[in-house]
């Protein structure tokens, strides 16, 4: 959430800024009902202040017996509660349309995020390894699962519908070994502490991320709204210190978790409606920082490395690239897209995204520090991206390095995960 000051203060810079991210924001509704919110929340403090001058004026007219002013005190007193009772109740609908607007405006992209309309206008900032060469056709992952006995898609579709998986024997324990690889790594190399969290949140910790209440159709819900099904491990590892007030000497805080993540991928009807690629629910190792301000850059450069790491080991081709500020998410002030090379598909595909959104979401969670004992709390900065997705990097290992023979390599670094396992051949 954007901070309403830099709102009121700034309104040109602002809406020049938010005008990067394309299309049209109204600032002006914001200012004008945060200046009624001022106004009334005025009315209510001077009032307040008359009651109060006035009671304690009322003991010292008791013991000069001047009962007739005295009453004329409490019947004003009365008059002034009813008065704040009214002003309180615009006030509440103030706070709350001010709150919506808010809610609704995405996050300024930062001075490095580059211009553009689209994910062509993104940046390429790296490329490590090399494509695979075949001498014979490369088959996309999901027929190499079918063929190899690992993966069986029609099954799926019978237990749940469509854009589910079914993994079976080899392919299971490869999903498995990569969960453990990556948090492993994360854990013992990167500095990451592993928490396990809930995979349903409430609506709070939907809206402190940022999911709500702008994406809610993206979103999977149980009891009526209740509870969500989270789409990302971010959700409940942000809202680990939602409300709270951290000691800044602690930062930055990096934690690292698996969960498996729900989207109903609303709007993507027609798009890679086959195989692994785009799932109702697939599962993921998520990396999340909280960082003091000042130094969150730099925690974003080292989130990005940590992630990309992940592929380093597996042996995978990938590239790096910012994102422009029209193809940026809703939170992130600046994102970098690690993607990786999918031969069948003769393009590289996101495997992770890492961004910092700054205090956008700390802004709505709540979450501050104090960079000693005796300083003013002040917002942190949050971080996180993937570490990986896990379903793709099962479809970047199969079609990476399958064999003339139907086979697949496991990757030297996946292997002791995979009790030693060398490869997954043909049943």
């Amino acid at each position: 959430m954007l901070d309403i000051r830099l709102i009121r203060n700034e309104p040109e810079q602002v809406a020049r800024v938010l005008g990067r991210r394309g299309g049209a924001f109204d600032l002006e509704a914001v200012r004008t009902i945060d200046a009624r919110r001022r106004e009334l929340t005025n009315e209510v403090e001077s009032r307040v202040a008359e009651m109060r001058k006035g009671s304690k004026e009322i003991g010292a007219l008791k013991k000069k017996g001047a009962e007739d002013e005295v009453k004329a005190i409490l019947e004003q007193n009365e008059r002034l509660k009813e008065e704040i009772k009214t002003f309180e109740g615009d006030l509440a609908q103030a706070e709350s349309q001010q709150q919506d607007i808010l809610l609704g405006l995405p996050n300024l992209p930062h001075e490095t995020t580059p211009d553009g309309s689209s994910d062509e206008d993104n940046r390429v900032e790296r490329v490590w390894g090399e494509k695979p060469k075949f001498d014979f056709e490369p088959k996309a992952h999901d027929d190499l699962g079918a063929d190899l006995g690992i993966l069986d898609m029609k099954r799926a579709v019978k237990i749940a519908g469509a854009r589910f998986a079914l993994y079976r024997g080899a392919g299971a324990r490869l999903e498995r070994a990569l969960i453990n690889f990556m948090l492993d790594l994360h854990t013992t190399e990167h500095g990451y502490t592993e928490w396990l969290p809930p995979f349903m949140v409430n609506p709070q910790s939907m809206t402190g991320t940022g999911q709500l209440p702008k994406f809610e159709e993206d979103l999977f819900k149980v009891d009526e709204g209740q509870f969500y099904l989270i789409p990302t491990a971010e959700v409940p590892v942000t809202n680990i210190h939602r409300e709270e007030i951290l000691d800044g000497r602690e930062l930055p805080l990096k934690y690292t978790a698996y969960t498996p993540c729900f989207r109903s991928e609303a709007g993507s009807y027609g798009q890679d409606t086959r195989g692994l690629i785009r799932q109702h629910q697939f599962n993921k190792v998520e990396l999340v920082k909280f960082s003091a301000p000042g130094t969150s850059y730099d925690e974003l450069e080292a989130l990005t490395a940590n992630a990309e790491e992940v592929l380093k080991r597996l042996g995978l081709h990938y590239r790096v690239v910012t994102l422009c500020a029209g193809d940026l998410g809703f939170s992130a002030a600046k994102t970098y897209d690690i993607e990786v090379w999918v031969p069948s598909q003769d393009t590289f595909r996101e495997i992770s995204s890492c961004s910092n959104f700054e205090d956008f979401q700390a802004r709505r969670a709540q979450i501050r520090f104090r960079a000693d004992p005796g300083s003013k709390p002040e917002f942190v900065h949050t971080l996180n991206g993937s570490g990986l997705a896990v379903g793709r990097t099962v479809v970047a290992i199969l079609e990476n390095f399958q064999q003339k023979d139907g086979s697949v390599v496991i990757p030297e670094a996946l292997r002791p995960h995979m009790g030693g396992m060398e490869a997954i051949r043909p049943d």
